[in-house]
């Protein structure tokens, strides 16, 4: 009999595994795997949460959040014109202290940028609100402009996670990124947290291991090797449908560390994440969602404003401006 599962996802947010029949990703990754690294190829098995790896006292959790407040057109002299968009973005860091059960934002930073192409065009002033412009290369399309913001996002990232960081760690502690590195590989103890999965990885054989984890097992370590590559591995998190690939996360670290340093910190992860896992009564993203993120996003949701006077200040300042 045909078994089905509902994603604990809100539907609103798209699903937890991007795939066509619950049984995983949808597309294959073109990126080279080398399996070998923990364990042999044909010795891949769950591996339970280990007996020796220590709980950091301290767990930061990074996360960014962004929103398009206007789009914009410009008018140049020469008669061409350019796309340009009014983005809003902001940055935190939640700090737990695991050791006294404690959780405080340590840090929360605004930001505005205008994006486009154009040569000419200059900051702009709505009310008391600046947006700084963020020259970018190409022709500027339109449909290109909101991913340019997500380079000024992580570079914002990365400043507040290290003031954190200077101001509240000991240098024991543990940096989760919601999200891939990418380019905050440079991180020192970090950990990259991606809940939705949209590639396969691995090879089958290796795959199939998957969708048998128990709640706080993990896969062994894999290399990744892409532009963006690294050591990597899955984890499910407690709270999951019983769904073939619900609750499962990917996590990855920095290609810079040895194979060693990076299966002590997928242990480090077993023993961990999944303390922070989400509920489903609370949370439509559960359980990938994790408390502190969840709780960081809506206090950094609100610090971008109200979008509609935005929106208002910005019609207004590029109306005086004609």
């Amino acid at each position: 009999m045909t078994r089905m599962f509902v994603d604990a996802w809100d539907p609103s947010y798209g699903a937890s595994f991007e795939g066509d029949s619950g049984d995983g990703p949808a597309s294959s990754s073109s990126a080279q795997v080398d399996v070998d690294v923990e364990v042999p190829a044909a010795e891949w098995a769950p591996i339970d949460v280990s007996r020796t790896a220590r709980v950091p006292d301290v767990v930061f959790l990074v996360d960014g959040v962004r929103r398009n407040d206007a789009g914009l057109w410009t008018a140049e002299e020469d008669g061409t014109s350019y796309a340009g968009l009014a983005a809003s973005y902001a940055a935190g860091v939640v700090r737990c202290d695991l050791a006294r059960g404690v959780a405080e934002l340590a840090g929360a930073r605004v930001a505005r940028g205008l994006f486009t192409a154009s040569p000419t065009a200059t900051d702009v002033q709505a009310g008391s609100v600046r947006y700084e412009v963020h020259r970018i290369s190409g022709s500027g399309e339109a449909s290109k402009l909101p991913a340019a913001v997500q380079g000024p996002l992580t570079a914002l990232e990365i400043e507040i996670s290290a003031v954190a960081r200077d101001h509240g760690s000991d240098g024991a502690d543990l940096l989760i990124v919601d999200g891939p590195l990418r380019n905050r590989r440079q991180l020192p103890r970090t950990i990259g947290f991606v809940k939705t999965q949209q590639k396969h990885y691995l090879p089958a054989a290796q795959e199939a291991i998957v969708p048998r984890l128990r709640p706080g097992q993990r896969t062994p370590v894999f290399h990744l090797g892409t532009v963006w590559g690294g050591w990597s591995w899955y984890l499910r998190l407690p709270g999951s449908s019983g769904a073939p690939w619900s609750g499962i996360v990917r996590l990855e670290c920095s290609p810079e560390l040895t194979p060693d340093q990076a299966i002590e910190l997928a242990e480090v992860s077993g023993v961990t994440l999944p303390r922070f896992a989400s509920s489903a009564y609370k949370d439509p993203r559960a359980p990938q969602n994790l408390v502190p993120i969840a709780g960081l996003e809506r206090r950094l949701r609100g610090m971008l404003g109200d979008s509609r006077v935005l929106h208002r200040a910005l019609a207004l300042a590029t109306a005086r401006s004609r």
